[in-house]
């Protein structure tokens, strides 16, 4: 018997206008950072929304709503490090929500594409320790890449 995972996305208000279509097609092919959960485990989202903007007031209450629904793990969703910058606050949204809630988060959630990948390579924003840690669970072969650009 299968085992499911319940899932909360939030995703840079910037993007706030996105229709999760790359999420939503990582989960169910358990790509990217969702790569992290075993075949046998179905994903279920619970909960999808912004971070409210910078510096991201819904940061503090959309954690509450998506556990009162069964969210077990929050994603950040790969906009937070591939936007121009990437968030500047993720590093504290992650360990305010979960010291405060609780609750895991990861970074990421579709594979970061190509386009991206080379454009950030360039900039050298992703160089630093903290950045390779970040991005690693969105990292993958470069065909996968090219199929989320």
């Amino acid at each position: 018997m299968k085992k499911t995972k319940k899932i909360g996305i939030i995703i840079c208000d910037r993007y706030r206008n996105c229709a999760g279509g790359k999420c939503f097609r990582a989960m169910k092919n358990h790509e990217g950072a969702f790569s992290i959960y075993d075949s046998d485990t179905d994903l279920e989202i619970a909960g999808y929304t912004s971070c409210g903007g910078c510096p991201g007031g819904n940061i503090e209450y959309a954690p509450a709503e998506m556990i009162k629904n069964g969210v077990e793990v929050i994603h950040f969703a790969t906009g937070f490090v591939v936007g121009y910058p990437p968030c500047p606050y993720i590093s504290h949204f992650k360990s305010f929500i979960e010291e405060n809630y609780k609750i895991p988060v990861v970074i990421g959630t579709h594979p970061i594409p190509e386009k991206y990948l080379k454009v950030h390579k360039k900039l050298g924003t992703w160089k630093t320790e903290v950045w390779q840690k970040m991005i690693a669970s969105t990292l993958c072969d470069k065909k996968t890449r090219l199929s989320y650009d």
